[in-house]
């Protein structure tokens, strides 16, 4: 994948997929250690034990609608290229967490990309699902819990037009402020 926000909705999509009500989503730039780290977790299914290793197998996938699953294994390749890793942390019924690192200025690091967009997907697309961003870049950081959103609109979904303006204006302005900070 071009961007790793793409890798991002991959992975919270299959949360959803997994029956996950609530997921959260953080981007972690530590300049200083010249680290990324992107971290979703759910609290969906979970993944047998058995099969979490094999989850990052391309030719392996617990779905019938298909026979392959390359989003994790894309996910870790892509850290490993990076001089990262990628590891995944699941508790039957109790969810899934999903963690890669990268070197963060890595020559063959795909840029972040548009994450904005990768949130409103998510958001918009799945409006009963409570999601849980983070992005810190060093000592700043930007949050968003549409629990939280939907809290202080009295209880509108985030479908509503007001609302939905209220989470594109954060989005935009947090996100702005911290590519101000690179």
């Amino acid at each position: 994948m071009k961007e790793l926000s793409l890798h991002i909705l991959d992975v919270a999509e299959n949360g959803i997929s997994a029956g996950a009500d609530r997921i959260r989503i953080e981007v972690l730039e530590d300049r200083r250690d010249n680290r990324l780290t992107l971290k979703i977790a759910d609290n969906g299914k979970g993944i047998p034990t058995d099969q979490i290793d094999r989850a990052i197998d391309p030719f392996y996938t617990s779905r019938t609608t298909r026979r392959v699953g390359l989003g994790l294994s894309f996910l870790d390749a892509a850290a490993v290229r990076c001089g990262g890793h990628m590891r995944i942390q699941s508790d039957l019924g109790k969810g899934t967490e999903i963690v890669a690192e990268f070197v963060h200025d890595h020559i063959d690091r795909a840029p972040l990309g548009d994450m904005i967009g990768t949130m409103i997907t998510l958001i918009m697309g799945s409006p009963t699902i409570d999601f849980e961003y983070r992005h810190q870049v060093d000592d700043d950081e930007f949050m968003l819990d549409t629990r939280e959103i939907k809290e202080s609109f009295g209880g509108r979904p985030v479908t509503d037009p007001q609302v939905f303006q209220y989470v594109m204006t954060t989005l935009r302005a947090s996100e702005k402020r911290l590519a101000e900070k690179g």
